[in-house]
């Protein structure tokens, strides 16, 4: 169920991409509003409710929805007000290649790998697999802008849109499997 609740704004965006825009009247205005923004704004509205309904039932909200819900109002605020495709398509790319700049800073600039920072009270690795691990995901974050671009820029949108969702929530998958081996191999568990 968690799972669910951690990707419903993600699931509400493609929900409301599908069922496209319409026509709507406001204060004796008439709007048309394009599936794409509809589904931005339902993703924010989402992710608002996301962050309040786990702060008013636990009284805490993970660090990562506090980050997700700081991207996708100014991103998908930032969508909404210049409305403009291009910045749409890269917009992905860009989060994806920030990611991999905070991999390479924290590696670069501190004592920890950032992976080191997040998981090292639950599992020890030797140094070399920490800088490994890390690498991998400078590498994943960069392919995976790579790969939203030439689906943005070389399909439709709603070819991108599914790549988007699907496409890269797979390549996700694989990887953290791939990345899960990988560290059954080297990983001593810490009992607490």
């Amino acid at each position: 169920m968690k799972l669910f609740f951690d990707f419903l704004p993600i699931v509400l965006f493609f929900v409301a991409y599908k069922l496209g825009g319409g026509v709507y009247s406001f204060n004796g205005e008439t709007y048309e509003i394009e599936g794409i923004y509809a589904a931005t704004a339902v993703m924010i509205a989402a992710t608002l409710f996301q962050v309040s309904y786990t702060w008013l039932r636990h009284r805490r909200v993970e660090r990562a929805h506090l980050i997700t819900l700081v991207l996708v109002v100014l991103l998908g605020g930032l969508t909404l007000w210049l409305q403009n495709p291009d910045f749409i398509k890269w917009k992905p790319t860009a989060v994806n290649w920030l990611f991999a700049l905070v991999f390479i800073g924290a590696y670069l600039f501190t004592d920890k790998s950032l992976l080191e920072r997040m998981m090292a009270e639950h599992i020890q690795l030797p140094i070399k697999v920490w800088a490994r691990l890390n690498l991998a995901w400078i590498v994943f974050f960069i392919g995976s802008g790579v790969a939203n671009l030439y689906v943005a820029f070389n399909f439709d949108e709603a070819t991108w849109v599914n790549f988007k969702l699907f496409g890269m929530l797979g390549l996700t998958l694989v990887f953290v499997i791939a990345q899960s081996i990988y560290l059954a191999r080297h990983a001593v568990e810490i009992s607490k």
